[in-house]
């Protein structure tokens, strides 16, 4: 089943939000997704948790995460960055569950959101605000402080081999369990790629490996936080 079949069959249109911790992180990890997702016409908003202020880039950054957004679809009056004393930018740093909940919980609510996007419990790069994130998550499907009709979705963390051999992952992400596959081909590509550009602050050489060899540019793979439909795939 597509997306947009899933989107008649419910009779409901999709609003989904991708939660992330960091600018960067939504075209790092999660630009097949979007990409995909505006392509279908879903309604696809971000709440990114912090400012990236690690390095006191903050204001930068914020506007760095605003050009990625507009290049993969995602306008700035869609996008809400946090910026609080208790959840800072940083790998050392212990978020709260609560507070985060709290932050997700109440934005989901506001916006009427039915479909949720996020990281899982290894974090893709296991940076603990990530993994913060989806403890979150996990609490809100728990405690039903969501609309349980809410799709709750986490990405899929794969192991090092196979997070940087590029497309050649593809077949064996396709093969593979998971409720959802994501791929994008060669001009999704270049709009993820162009999207990570934006992120001038962050360009060490490094991250040029990273796009060029990362399976995350190309393809997502996600699985149902316990509530929502399952053997899902858009492709």
């Amino acid at each position: 089943m597509n997306a947009t079949a899933d989107k008649e069959r419910n009779g409901t249109v999709v609003r989904a939000v991708i939660v992330t911790a960091h600018p960067d992180d939504e075209c790092m990890f999660f630009a097949p997704t979007i990409i995909r997702l505006v392509e279908l016409n879903v309604s696809v908003h971000l709440l990114c948790l912090s400012e990236g202020n690690y390095y006191n880039q903050g204001p930068q950054r914020r506007e760095e995460l605003h050009q990625s957004c507009a290049v993969l679809g995602i306008p700035t009056s869609r996008v809400t960055i946090i910026d609080h004393k208790s959840l800072p930018d940083d790998p050392k740093a212990e978020w709260s569950i609560s507070l985060v909940s709290s932050v997700i919980g109440k934005h989901i609510r506001a916006n009427s959101f039915n479909m949720v996007l996020t990281f899982d419990g290894s974090g893709v790069s296991g940076h603990a605000n990530h993994t913060a994130i989806h403890k979150a998550v996990r609490h809100l499907a728990s405690t039903g402080e969501i609309p349980h009709d809410c799709m709750l979705l986490s990405l899929v963390t794969v192991g090092l081999l196979r997070k940087y051999i590029s497309f050649l992952e593809l077949p064996l992400s396709w093969l593979l369990p998971s409720h959802i596959f994501c791929i994008i081909g060669s001009q999704g590509y270049k709009k993820a790629k162009a999207a990570m550009l934006c992120h001038r602050t962050q360009l060490l050489w490094f991250r040029y490996l990273y796009i060029t060899f990362s399976r995350y540019m190309f393809v997502n793979t996600f699985h149902v936080i316990p509530q929502g439909p399952k053997n899902l795939k858009i492709y």
